[in-house]
């Protein structure tokens, strides 16, 4: 199986900043969000097997909250929003949005398109169907390139990024059969313990 693992909450996210590309620490909800995504995936039948992670400092800390070795892929890294990075969500001017909506292949100023996201993020999925058909395989990243992930084990294209929402570090599961990806959970959630 492969099970993709979104980070936990860091203090770009707390803030509402379209935090892309920065390198940010988990913050110390994040930590435990880290913790009890850890504790959960435990109990995943057959145990995880391999844990890969974005290079991201906010990805590759939830990557070791797992305990075993971390595999780094740098195709797992989040979209680059260039000149928007660090930016409030609410301050980006609505053409701007309406341009991700419409147009994959709309890039930034110094960022990225999505469609670039896209094509990097399947060529990943393509690589690990051999293995995730025989290990359970955990992908620590974020929430476009899961995004692109769920796409390509349904068969759609990006645009379901705007479709869909994935808390920090909720997990969604896609199981291998023969060699057909098939999404079996998306957004599970776990308690966090806050005390």
């Amino acid at each position: 199986m492969l099970i993709l693992l979104r980070h936990g909450r860091t203090a770009a996210n707390e803030a509402g900043l379209l935090q892309g590309r920065l390198n940010q620490d988990l913050d110390e909800f994040g930590e435990r969000q880290a913790q009890a995504a850890a504790k959960h995936l435990a109990q995943t039948d057959g145990g995880i097997d391999v844990v890969i992670s974005s290079p991201l400092k906010r990805a590759q800390q939830t990557a070791t909250a797992l305990g075993l070795p971390v595999e780094t892929d740098e195709r797992w890294i989040e979209l680059s929003y260039g000149k928007y990075e660090g930016v409030p969500h609410a301050d980006i001017p609505s053409e701007v949005w309406q341009m991700w909506r419409n147009d994959f292949s709309y890039v930034p100023e110094d960022g990225e398109a999505l469609s670039t996201l896209d094509e990097r993020v399947r060529a990943a999925c393509d690589d690990l169907v051999e293995r995730a058909s025989r290990q359970n395989i955990v992908v620590v990243s974020h929430v476009s390139p899961m995004k692109s992930a769920v796409g390509w084990a349904l068969g759609t294209d990006i645009g379901i990024s705007w479709n869909c929402h994935l808390d920090h570090a909720s997990i969604c599961r896609i199981e291998i059969r023969g060699r057909r990806p098939v999404l079996s959970a998306f957004n599970e959630t776990f308690p966090v313990d806050v005390s």
